[in-house]
């Protein structure tokens, strides 16, 4: 597929996909330290970007190793901004059904800052990704803060179907498996909301 001449991580962010990398199925990938998840060809530049869909792999190891999405470079602590803050105690994610993966020495009260599957940016990542995508110029609950020193990554599942295994010594039907799909990222902020349970929950 022919390379577009949009630059990956100044013209069209590193996390895009694009035309040239489609799908490839479900397999043990490194960015999930060998868990089975979905995977792509990796050929960002080819094609034409498509702007409103993330390549599987880029956004989980954006949020593994705290690569910016839009330039594809590692953030540091005082360069790490989070577009989409949403504040909400751990408890209301957990009684959305949304927490089993939290850590359980993280209490109900404290409150957490979820940035979903985008990984924060620089801030003049951020300032230029406002100032030029439409999608984003359009959203009104763009929330721009710097993010927490400390996070928990949550794997966010998707059903695969298993083959048939026919060959075994007691062969096994077609059957459903999770695999990873994206990576959910959740801040940990010192503060606390104690009355938590009167507030609203995030949406499941």
């Amino acid at each position: 597929m022919k390379l577009s001449a949009l630059k990956v991580g100044v013209d069209v962010p590193w996390v895009t996909s694009w035309t040239g990398e489609p799908v490839l199925g479900v397999r043990p990938c490194p960015s999930v330290n060998g868990a089975l998840a979905i995977v792509q060809a990796d050929n960002a530049g080819h094609g034409k970007p498509l702007y409103s869909q993330n390549h599987a792999v880029r956004q989980r190891l954006t949020v593994r190793n705290m690569l910016c999405p839009m330039c594809g470079r590692p953030t540091t602590p005082e360069d790490r901004y989070t577009q989409v803050a949403h504040p909400f105690a751990a408890g209301a994610l957990r009684a959305a059904g949304r927490g089993g993966a939290l850590p359980a020495d993280i209490e109900d009260d404290r409150i957490l800052i979820d940035a979903g599957a985008i990984a924060p940016l620089h801030k003049d990542c951020s300032s230029r990704s406002l100032r030029y995508c439409p999608h984003l110029k359009a959203d009104p609950h763009i929330d721009v803060r710097p993010f927490p020193r400390s996070w928990v990554v949550l794997p966010l599942t998707v059903r695969a179907e298993a083959p048939p295994q026919l060959f075994l010594a007691k062969a096994e039907p077609r059957r459903e498996v999770p695999v990873i799909g994206f990576l959910q990222l959740c801040g940990l902020t010192d503060a606390r909301d104690p009355s938590w349970r009167e507030r609203d929950q995030p949406a499941g």
